[in-house]
């Protein structure tokens, strides 16, 4: 036992105090605070072995060498058993010592750690919540206290700097300092800033750092304090880079917005307009205030897809966008083509946040290819459709016929001496009375049929489910219209045409073969006339093939001088007297044989090759004249002259020319012209009569009475004979209607003092009762068919050089 002294003594210490017995390891004497440590009485303490209250390995090892002998003292911390068999962590110290002079005791002093245990605890849970939020926050974080040592830091605030980890090891606060400034752009502005922060410690600062990576960051700056005085300084960084330049793109996507030339809208996932520009006002035509909360779903239309809006929702909503062209409702004005792009704008969850419609005015775009369309398919001048959209449209009607078994027509129109009309009255003129003529002939048509201007005075109709007789009724409709008189600028004439008209499918089984056709009827109409029309005959190509061929073969004879003159005579009735030779042209050919004038004379004027040959055979009959001028036996050579021929600007000079160059007396050249080319354009006709008169030459008419005759040319042009055409001559002297012609021609021209020579006389008959009538001469086969030059020669000797008709008659 213990004395109680001892007991007096260790109950007045604050710690938990045991005294344990050496030998038996037993406690000897415990203090209230040991009591209360373990939550035990004392008195259940005193006589338990220490052994039993230990709870660690390291405990049980100590009294068991302290029972060997081999320790006598520990100090260290450990865990004790309590009352309710929970580990109490505890300090204790175990020391031998003597109370009595022989005596040892060993001294336990406990100190119960429970609550400094909670502390650390509480601390080191403060501390990993303050890590976990230094390295959970966006910003970089810098601690440092007074002397710039680094106190804490965030893995942010390394990388945003881009520390070396074994600086951040060192916590070396000065070097440090030298690398953050080596990483700003202006590293002396930044060293002043950051001195002037470190000499004032209770400063609070916001300022903005310009990275050599181009980084922007926003430095702040706050003391840290404990018990009233700075102890440190936290610094934080913010990477602004992205927010700045996404203010910037914000700013530029304003100013996009506003100053886009296209038409911009913005809605709500509603498609309720929030925002528009000011060219969706312009393009609308209504003001912000007008649109805002409208539904763009109500700005467009589509007249032909009702479910339009529905599509684009669907569209628009599982792509994202939607891309096309949609007309766009405007109030109070018609609706206009718009080309819309719509984008669906999601945030990173997916939900929709808005819509961005932009718009496309389509107006002058398609006005501009309405434009280019009607260049590449219709005609300038008329506005009509030119041959590529009838090639389009027949196309079609090609395929539908031959399903159905339908007929279809196909006409070509030409103008009749369209080209006197652009010669007198200019282009310009001839422009307008194109465009008139196409005016008329729509007015003829259905509007399922298509009328093309081809070019120049061509035109080509496009019937559809016509018949010949429907073609028939069609065609007078035209001429019938046409018929009428026009006026432009006061001026009345007339225009008429002529039609060719090819059938599908008899005709042809494409468009280029019924143009050809209804091209090759229309000339066939040309050729007997104009003013009329002709359906396509199969015959017609083949006459069409022999043209071609023949007006090769004329042109190869001119230049090979395949042609030659023959000269028939011109006999006077009362006399028997030579008085003069008409020059008449003929063709040998090796291949063609004899052609006659009666074949190639209409295919050249209608090719206008008679112009050349109508020089040579002038330049040939003044030649032959003058060989006879020059024989002795000057001979008048007259020479027929076409209306073509005639119509050319140096006609005169050509004349002249040739009679200079020959030196033939003028009076022996007689050009015979017919009367159409008096009455075109009688003016001018006038004066190139008088010209040519000038040159002394005779000037006489053929074939009178067969064109358009009028008695006032025969007083106001230089005239001197008359010729009777033979259809005339030929019913002499049975035929009463022949007879009054005859009978009328040669006394109008006896009281104008006109000379008269009756053409194609061929029996005695005939030349008797021109005679009777004081017909001055005649020509036909009774005295001689035309005749090569050598040959007219040997009949001129034979002739009588005066005698009566008596004498005429015995020449026979």
């Amino acid at each position: 036992m213990t004395s109680p002294g001892w007991g007096l003594l260790i109950d007045g210490l604050i710690e938990a105090v045991w005294l344990v017995d050496p030998v038996s390891l037993r406690i000897l004497l415990v203090n209230r605070a040991a009591a209360d440590l373990l939550g035990l009485p004392a008195e259940e303490l005193v006589g338990k072995p220490a052994i039993e209250l230990t709870a660690t390995p390291e405990d049980q090892f100590f009294w068991e060498d302290v029972a060997a002998g081999l320790v006598d003292g520990i100090h260290s911390e450990t865990l004790l058993r309590g009352a309710d068999g929970m580990a109490v962590p505890v300090e204790r110290r175990v020391s031998r010592v003597w109370p009595e002079t022989g005596r040892a005791v060993y001294l336990v002093g406990i100190r119960d750690m429970r609550q400094q245990r909670r502390a650390e605890a509480e601390l080191e849970s403060l501390v990993t919540e303050l890590r976990a939020t230094l390295e959970s926050t966006a910003d970089g974080i810098l601690v440092i206290d007074r002397d710039d040592d680094i106190r804490n830091y965030n893995r942010h605030f390394a990388a945003m700097w881009d520390v070396p980890e074994e600086l951040l090891l060192k916590r070396d606060g000065r070097a440090l300092s030298a690398h953050l400034a080596s990483c700003v752009v202006d590293e002396t502005a930044y060293e002043n800033r950051l001195l002037e922060i470190t000499e004032d410690p209770l400063l609070e600062s916001t300022d903005l750092l310009v990275l050599t990576t181009g980084r922007l960051l926003e430095r702040v700056s706050l003391p840290q304090y404990s018990r009233g005085r700075a102890t440190g300084r936290v610094f934080s960084f913010r990477d602004i880079t992205q927010s700045v330049d996404a203010q910037s793109r914000l700013r530029l996507a304003a100013k996009v917005f506003e100053s886009s030339v296209e038409a911009i809208f913005i809605t709500d996932p509603s498609l309720t307009i929030l925002a528009v520009n000011p060219v969706c006002e312009r393009l609308t035509e209504a003001t912000q205030s007008q649109l805002l909360g409208q539904s763009a779903r109500d700005f467009f239309q589509d007249s032909h897809d009702a479910e339009l809006m529905v599509r684009v929702d669907q569209v628009l909503r599982d792509a994202g966008v939607w891309r096309g062209q949609v007309w766009l409702n405007r109030v109070g004005r018609a609706a206009c083509a718009v080309h819309l792009s719509w984008v669906l704008l999601r945030d990173e969850q997916g939900a929709v946040l808005h819509t961005i419609g932009f718009l496309k005015d389509l107006t002058e775009e398609l006005a501009a290819q309405k434009r280019i369309e009607q260049l590449a398919y219709s005609d300038a001048l008329t506005g009509l459709p030119n041959k590529l959209l009838l090639s389009q449209r027949v196309g079609y009607a090609l395929r539908v016929a031959e399903r159905h078994s339908a007929q279809f027509g196909v006409f070509f129109l030409d103008l009749d001496h369209f080209k006197n009309i652009n010669d007198s009255m200019g282009h310009v003129f001839g422009d307008r009375v194109l465009v008139e003529v196409a005016e008329r002939i729509k007015r003829c048509l259905r509007d399922a049929d298509t009328l093309c201007r081809l070019g120049g005075d061509d035109f080509v109709i496009f019937v559809q489910e016509m018949d010949a007789r429907g073609a028939e009724v069609l065609a007078h409709r035209i001429l019938d219209l046409m018929a009428q008189a026009f006026l432009i600028e006061e001026t009345s004439f007339s225009v008429g045409c002529s039609i060719g008209i090819a059938l599908f499918p008899a005709d042809g089984r494409s468009l280029d073969e019924l143009i050809k056709c209804a091209d090759t009827a229309m000339y066939l109409v040309k050729e007997r006339g104009r003013g009329s029309f002709r359906f396509y005959q199969p015959q017609m190509n083949v006459d069409l093939l022999s043209r071609m061929k023949m007006d090769h073969a004329m042109r190869r004879a001119m230049e090979q001088g395949l042609f030659q003159l023959h000269y028939q005579p011109q006999i006077s009735l009362d006399t028997g007297q030579l008085l003069g030779v008409e020059a008449l042209i003929r063709w040998s050919d090796s291949e063609l044989g004899h052609v006659s004038p009666v074949v190639f004379i209409p295919l050249a004027e209608a090719s206008g090759f008679i112009v050349t040959i109508g020089t040579w055979v002038l330049k040939e009959a003044v030649r032959q004249a003058v060989l006879w001028h020059g024989g002795g036996t000057p001979v008048a050579v007259s020479v027929n002259v076409s209306a073509l021929q005639f119509q050319q600007a140096d006609f005169v000079e050509i004349v002249a020319n040739v009679l200079i160059a020959s030196r033939l007396p003028p009076h022996l050249l007689e050009l015979e012209l017919t009367e159409s080319i008096l009455v075109r354009d009688a003016n001018e006709t006038l004066t190139r009569l008088h010209a040519l008169a000038a040159l002394g030459v005779a000037l006489s008419i053929d074939d009178f009475g067969t064109g358009y005759s009028s008695l006032a040319y025969l007083k106001r042009f230089p005239i001197s004979k008359l010729k009777i055409d033979r259809s005339f001559v030929m019913g002499l002297p049975d035929d009463e209607s022949d007879r009054a012609i005859v009978s009328a021609t040669i006394g109008m021209a006896r009281g104008l003092k006109l000379k008269v020579v009756a053409e194609g006389v061929e029996t005695i008959a005939q030349r008797d009762y021109l005679a009777a009538l004081n017909c001055e001469a005649f020509q036909g086969f009774l005295c001689s068919p035309g005749l090569p030059a050598d040959e007219l020669e040997r009949l001129m000797a034979s002739l009588p050089q005066a005698c009566s008709i008596e004498a005429l008659k015995n020449c026979n």
